[in-house]
C-alpha cells in the first residue's frame, strides 16, 4: 500500500540496520512498490559476540533479506571509514536510520552511548552533506515510567537504552536547527511487533514468542496481574506508514508512533488463543522486575496525526490476526 506522494523511484535510500526487523521491512516496502529506487542496506549482521547480558550483539539476519535485489553492505555504523566510504560513492537521497543497540537489558553504557549517540551524529553529517532527509528510529522507552498518555516532552527514561535515544533527538534538533535545508525525522516507536522480527531472539515481542508457546502445546507464561500491565501494541505495517510518510513531512521534529490505545498482556494470549484455537490454561508468576518495569504505556499520537498525517489502520486484534501465518510459518520452519 502506498502511504505517501512521494516518488521514491530513481531515488537513493540508504537503510542502517537493513537486515533487522524494522530494516527490512523497509527495504522490501521500496522494493515492491518503488522498483527503481535503488536501496542500499547496511547492517553489521549477526556473528558470535555477544553482550554482557548474553544477548546477541546484532540481530541482523541475512533470511530477513530473502529476495531483496538491492545493495547490501556488512559493516558497523561505528567504522568512520566506512561512513566517509558510503558519503563518497553514494549521494542518498533519504537516510533510514535503525540500526541500534536495542537490547533494553544491555549494560555496556559505553558501547550505547557510542553507537546509538555517537555514530548517529556522523550520519547526520552525511545527511547534511547529500540533502538527505533523514528519518530515524526513536523509542518509547525515552519515556520510561512517565504517566500515560505519553507525550513529547515529558521523558524520564529508565535505562541506558532511553537515555541514548532521548539524547539522539536532542543531536537531531541541534541539527535541524543548524541545517533547514532537509527535514530530521524521529520516530518514537513503542512497542511493535510483526513479520521479521523473529530473529530478535529473547528481544522479539511477546507476541510471537507466547504464539510459539501455544503451538508447542504450553501454558503460556504471564506475570502476575497481566490484565493491569498494558502497552502500546503496534503492528508493523502502521510502523511502515509513519516511516513514509515521515519522508515528507511538513516540519523537522519527534513523533510518537503508536496506536494511541493500550492493551494489556492477558489480552494478547487471549486474541493469540482465539486466533489458534487453543484454550491452555495461563500461568502466573511473580514479576522480577517491579520497580524497572513500565506497567502502562499508551502513545499521544494527535501531533503525529498532525504533522505526519498518520492514521493507525490496525487494532490488536487485526495486527495478531494478519501476523497468525508468519507465526505458524516460523514455528514450522524454524522452531520444528
Amino acid at each position: 500500500m502506498l502511504y505517501s506522494n512521494v516518488d521514491f523511484n530513481t531515488k537513493t535510500i540508504l537503510i542502517t540496520g537493513g537486515a533487522g526487523f524494522i530494516g527490512s521491512n523497509l527495504a522490501f516496502y521500496f522494493q515492491e512498490n518503488y522498483p527503481a529506487a535503488h536501496v542500499v542496506v547496511l547492517d553489521s549482521f549477526r556473528s558470535n559476540l555477544t553482550l554482557s547480558n548474553g544477548n546477541l550483539k546484532s540481530f541482523g539476519h541475512f533470511k530477513n533479506l530473502l529476495g531483496f535485489r538491492g545493495t547490501v553492505i556488512s559493516g558497523d555504523i561505528n567504522d568512520k571509514a566506512l561512513l566517509l566510504d558510503l558519503r563518497e560513492r553514494y549521494t542518498f537521497d533519504y537516510i533510514y536510520h535503525e540500526a541500534a543497540i536495542s537490547d533494553t537489558t544491555a549494560l555496556e553504557q559505553d558501547l550505547m552511548i557510542q553507537t546509538n549517540v555517537n555514530a548517529f551524529g556522523d550520519l547526520l553529517d552525511v545527511a547534511v552533506a547529500h540533502g538527505a532527509n533523514m528519518i530515524y528510529a526513536s523509542s518509547g522507552a525515552t519515556y520510561g515510567d512517565a504517566p500515560s498518555p505519553q507525550r513529547v516532552g515529558r521523558e524520564a527514561p529508565q535505562n541506558v537504552y532511553g537515555f541514548s535515544k532521548l539524547m539522539m533527538d536532542h543531536l537531531a534538533g541541534k541539527y535541524s536547527q543548524k541545517h533547514n535545508h532537509i527535514s530530521i525525522v524521529g520516530l518514537r516507536y513503542f512497542n511493535v511487533y510483526g513479520p521479521r522480527e523473529f530473529f530478535k531472539n529473547k528481544t522479539a515481542s511477546m507476541v510471537v514468542q507466547f504464539g510459539h508457546q501455544l503451538l508447542s502445546g504450553k501454558n503460556p507464561k504471564l506475570f502476575e496481574n497481566s490484565d493491569k500491565i498494558v502497552r502500546d501494541f503496534i503492528y508493523i505495517e502502521d510502523i511502515m506508514q509513519a516511516n513514509i510518510l515521515a519522508a515528507s513531512p511538513r516540519q523537522s521534529g519527534v513523533f510518537n508512533v503508536g496506536t494511541g490505545n493500550a492493551r494489556s498482556f492477558q489480552s494478547m494470549v487471549d486474541i493469540l488463543q482465539s486466533e489458534l484455537g487453543t484454550s491452555y490454561v495461563c500461568e502466573y508468576v511473580p514479576n522480577p522486575f517491579i520497580g524497572r518495569y513500565q506497567f502502562h504505556t499508551e502513545a499521544d499520537i494527535q501531533t503525529t496525526r498532525d504533522v505526519l498525517g498518520y492514521e493507525p489502520r490496525f487494532s490488536f486484534e487485526e495486527g495478531i490476526a494478519a501476523y497468525i501465518p508468519e507465526i505458524k510459518r516460523l514455528f514450522a520452519e524454524e522452531l520444528s
